[in-house]
């Protein structure tokens, strides 16, 4: 019989990119997970991964694989919710995208409204958005939030809107916010470490081009895909960052970060992106109504 933990190694693997994430993830060994997947690959009798760059990529054997792993465990988070409900146990369950690049500490800030909401069951997948919105179409997600809209040529039928646009500040550490006060606003962030989300995100487009426009060369100590790992670094000490005013209250957590100013002119703006058949979910359109009001 086929090892369903084997499939799931390979599962992971493939869902966040490579071995090492993989291990990451499940907090084990990277040659214990590589051997568990060369023996799902031995009991099939075909190779399902091969070596693309410094990571891995599908064979079409292992396309196929794939293909078959992600229904089989959905069905089995599917099986869970149904025998919670056997149980008498209401199950309220939210699928979520975020998208590369989106702040993540905004994005909580939008999911807020409904975590109090009882039996809440919430799924939240990052990853690249040509890959959330398959997941979207084949209505294994409910909502994704982007950092922008769904590509108008796209044959995927979901709805798009533009859900906040929101200011973005400079954030830092106190005593380095302190000793820029001399050197004034913004021209400081030509002389102490900044932070900056990596180039995949659309936030950092435009901080390039309100750099240029202030005529300012940061100078830039860290790259980030994820907002609140930046903000994690910058309060322990390593630079200044910006954060949508959105994603704010999330700074609360961390102690000892003090505004700088604000990039005029500059907007993080989130898209919520939903599939046709899931636009009234409950809960997403929840999230929805909030966040417009």
């Amino acid at each position: 019989m086929l090892n369903y933990r084997h499939l799931y190694y390979f599962w992971i693997v493939v869902k966040e990119g490579g071995f090492a994430r993989a291990a990451e993830r499940l907090d084990m060994a990277v040659q214990t997970i590589s051997a568990q997947v060369r023996e799902l690959e031995k009991s099939i009798g075909r190779q399902l991964l091969k070596p693309a760059g410094r990571g891995v990529t599908m064979t079409e054997a292992g396309e196929a694989a794939f293909s078959r792993a992600e229904q089989i465990f959905q069905l089995g988070e599917a099986l869970l919710d149904d025998m919670r409900e056997a149980g008498g146990e209401d199950v309220a369950r939210l699928a979520v995208g975020l998208s590369d690049g989106i702040s993540k500490l905004a994005a909580h800030a939008l999911l807020a409204p409904v975590l109090g909401t009882p039996s809440l069951r919430l799924l939240c997948h990052e990853g690249e958005p040509a890959q959330l919105l398959s997941e979207l179409a084949l209505h294994r997600l409910d909502l994704v939030l982007a950092c922008q809209p769904a590509p108008h040529n796209s044959d995927l039928r979901v709805l798009s809107q533009r859900l906040v646009g929101a200011p973005v500040d400079w954030y830092g550490p106190a005593e380095i916010v302190r000793k820029s006060v001399r050197a004034g606003f913004p021209q400081c962030l030509a002389e102490i470490p900044v932070l900056l989300p990596t180039r995949h995100a659309a936030l950092r487009g435009r901080l390039d081009r309100w750099f240029d426009s202030q005529g300012i060369r940061p100078r830039i100590v860290g790259e980030f895909e994820d907002s609140a790992l930046m903000a994690v670094f910058a309060a322990r000490g390593l630079g200044v960052f910006p954060l949508a005013e959105l994603g704010a209250e999330g700074l609360s957590l961390l102690r000892g970060l003090r505004r700088l100013g604000r990039a005029e002119g500059v907007i993080e703006e989130i898209h919520a992106i939903r599939s046709r058949r899931g636009q009234h979910h409950a809960l997403a359109s929840q999230v929805l109504a909030t966040a417009r009001s």
